[in-house]
């Protein structure tokens, strides 16, 4: 089958992505799905979920194994199936209901209480005002009530009086602002149960308990026994699983019965695990649910999944198994799937190729952003890697009359056009005229882009700070008053740093307006004058459409520390081992973070951009942000180019990129054909009433006909004379 790995990545050790998947695990589950013999495609979802979408239209899937927690938010959970269900796509684990009902720790006691399911006692908090400190039976433990992972949870989350309760739930909802559960604390210690639907039938897919082990290394300094958040994470080192966990028979048989019906009444469904507390007096306490558990390698599902003869891969194997029967993939889809997309599309491939290479100086550098045959190489593999057929299309003067005859589904465009500010826009303008969807950004978008001057008006509209500037078509020109030296100078409308060299920084007038008249007269073009920001400089990648996904900022942090004007020029593109070191994820303040974030948004939409772009800031002493330009065209050079890098810290392999940017293009192409069929249909259903209108009437004109000849033939047969008067008689 066609499977789609939906999930998050773990790209930082922050609490916020503790239930994401790590590297790791993505690639261990990959690996396995690919042995059970089926087809993965990876899909990272964060970002607007339009991303998300995209590409799983494009990719078609059989069936989406998902792990993806979300982001934020109380439906967190429940968002992906939600919006699978929405799109009609079958996909593993439990419906929207059961998540979000799963997630809500207290929601879940209140259910489960109705059949009989033994908790420990608690009071649920969004306000500290309204808590009762003598409610409980001391100790309590004090935990968020809308999150997994034991985020929130530490030794000090155990509170013995009612004076430290206070604090402790004050600090907590500072943190958790969603909700607290305050719950008596059940002296004994923790086994874990894990559900596999496909597996253990006799036991209805619960499988037998496990415990985690902890080193009495990590237990020394521990007062409580919970498996607590430092070590899930950074003491998990001294944690091993149990399997099976140490319980007597009577227990294992009241924890079996417990379990059944926990499961049952939640509804969850393919894999689950449940925590329970066996406290000292004998009883059996349930404490959460987790119906999006966690299938790192080493996780107790696949130790308790070993105790019933199954390997790893099977543990997911099962998954799948009960997912399709539940959807019933085997049988056609009929109305509840979409149209599976077409499996080998046409994807024509626009680029220009590079055949001279530049000297690191700018000498010779007409051709410096075009693309050179490794990269295009590179690009053809990942396209045809989805099941596509590539078709080369250089974007020469004759490529008009090539496309009239070569006619493809979609265009993945990375020409740069050869000529004047627009040229970047030719080819798409070229292809909207041929009504052919292709990736990127539209003509408009690309022309106001590579205008450097233009760009800043637009962005400045949405409120992002920029350079002062003026632009000089003779070098002549007057120097407005705000700007002060040093000055930068670069042709006004080029890309990858072209005429951005060592001499671009001036220092004085006479300076400025001899390298002003220099850029002008080999561009060909006006020279752009802007203040020099001094600060550091970053670049920040985006995917998507109206809702782009922001990637991880990337630092150029210039080497030369005696430089005290660094630029990125061409030069330390062509050679940036020895003057940049690249940084990715860039290190920043999380205010810092987000208003870089929120400035590149506010850039692609102004300009815009469309699919993919790449914009450039510096941020000065004072951590204001200034635009400097946007690439809505970036280069795709692998292992190089700024982009690819960035995606490669974002947890975006190569193909993953070009497929993500494929994917866009592949999903307007879908629009189109639908929106075709629907004329079609709309267009036969006229043409059919149009017919049966017609048949109408000639019908109509028939009988009137017949009438007619009727009338006609009785009067020429009725006598002239009445009867009495010679008339025959009747």
């Amino acid at each position: 089958m066609r499977i789609a790995l939906t999930h998050n990545l773990r790209l930082s050790d922050s609490e916020e992505e503790a239930e994401f998947d790590t590297r790791e695990t993505v690639d261990a589950l990959a690996a396995a799905i690919e042995r059970l013999g089926h087809r993965v495609e990876r899909i990272e979802v964060s970002g607007p979920a339009s991303r998300t979408v995209a590409r799983l239209e494009a990719f078609g899937p059989d069936l989406i194994f998902n792990t993806a927690e979300g982001r934020r938010g109380r439906f967190r959970e429940a968002f992906f199936p939600a919006l699978f269900d929405e799109l009609g796509m079958p996909y593993t684990g439990s419906d929207a209901y059961a998540l979000a009902l799963t997630l809500d720790k207290q929601l879940t006691k209140l259910v489960l209480a109705q059949h009989g399911v033994t908790t420990p006692r608690w009071q649920y908090l969004e306000d500290a005002q309204k808590l009762q400190p003598n409610a409980l039976r001391y100790p309590v433990i004090v935990k968020p009530n809308f999150e997994g992972s034991s985020k929130g949870i530490t030794q000090d989350s155990v509170v013995e009086d009612a004076l430290r309760l206070h604090e402790v739930v004050r600090e907590s909802l500072r943190r958790y602002p969603a909700g607290l559960l305050v719950e008596e604390f059940i002296v004994g210690r923790d086994v874990t149960v894990p559900f596999l639907e496909a597996a253990a039938p006799e036991r209805h897919g619960v499988l037998q308990p496990v415990e985690y082990v902890i080193d009495e290394a990590a237990t020394a300094s521990r007062r409580y026994a919970i498996y607590d958040y430092e070590l899930k994470t950074k003491l998990d080192r001294y944690v091993s699983v149990r399997a099976p966990a140490k319980v007597k028979r009577s227990q294992a048989e009241r924890i079996q019965q417990l379990c059944e019906t926990v499961y049952r009444q939640l509804g969850i469904r393919d894999l689950g695990r449940i925590d329970l507390r066996l406290g000292e007096d004998g009883g059996i306490y349930f404490l959460e649910i987790n119906a999006l558990p966690s299938l790192e390698p080493g996780a107790g599902i696949y130790a308790s999944a070993a105790l019933e003869g199954l390997h790893d891969d099977a543990v997911l194997g099962a998954v799948i198994q009960s997912a399709t029967r539940r959807f019933n993939i085997a049988e056609p889809r009929g109305r509840r799937g979409r149209p599976r997309r077409t499996e080998r599309l046409k994807v024509g491939f626009t680029f220009n190729v590079k055949r001279l290479t530049p000297d690191p100086s700018g000498e010779g550098d007409e051709e410096a952003e075009y693309d050179s045959p490794k990269t295009l190489q590179a690009i053809r593999e990942a396209i045809a890697s989805y099941g596509h057929e590539v078709v080369d299309l250089e974007a020469t003067t004759e490529l008009p009359f090539v496309l009239a005859a070569t006619p493809v589904d979609v265009v993945f465009n990375i020409a740069e056009g050869f000529r004047g500010r627009n040229r970047e826009s030719a080819v798409p303008a070229l292809l909207e005229l041929l009504d052919i969807p292709y990736t990127g950004s539209d003509p408009a978008a690309l022309s106001v882009s590579l205008d450097k001057a233009l760009a800043k008006r637009m962005v400045r509209t949405h409120g992002v700070l920029t350079p002062d500037y003026v632009v000089m078509h003779t070098g002549k020109e007057r120097l407005p008053r705000e700007l002060s030296f040093p000055l930068l100078v670069k042709p006004v409308a080029e890309g990858t740093s072209k005429g951005v060299t060592k001499k671009s920084i001036v220092r004085d007038e006479v300076e400025l307006r001899e390298v002003a008249r220099e850029l002008i007269a080999k561009y060909r073009q006006p020279a752009l004058v802007e203040a020099y920001v001094a600060g550091r400089e970053f670049t920040v990648g985006l995917l998507g459409e109206r809702r782009p996904r922001v990637l991880p900022p990337m630092e150029i942090v210039f080497l030369d520390a005696s430089d005290p004007t660094p630029i990125y020029s061409f030069e330390m593109k062509q050679d940036w081992n020895e003057h940049i070191r690249y940084e990715v994820p860039a290190k920043l303040a999380p205010r810092e973070l987000d208003r870089l974030e929120k400035a590149a948004r506010e850039c692609f939409t102004a300009l815009g951009c469309r699919d993919i772009a790449r914009v450039d800031f510096r941020m000065d002493a004072e951590g204001r942000i200034y635009f400097i330009e946007c690439n809505p065209l970036p280069g795709l050079a692998p292992g190089w180019s700024d982009l690819v890098l960035i995606s490669q810290a974002a947890g975006i392999d190569y193909r993953g990129l070009i497929g993500e940017i494929l994917a866009f293009a592949i999903r307007r192409y879908q629009e189109r054909e639908r929106e075709r069929e629907r004329a079609r249909r709309a267009q036969a259903a006229a043409e059919r009433e149009a017919l049966a209108e017609r048949a109408v009437a000639e019908r109509g004109a028939h009988a009137q006909a017949v009438a007619g000849a009727a009338n006609g033939s009785n009067g020429s047969e009725k006598p002239s004379g009445t009867p009495g008067e010679g008339a025959p008689p009747v």
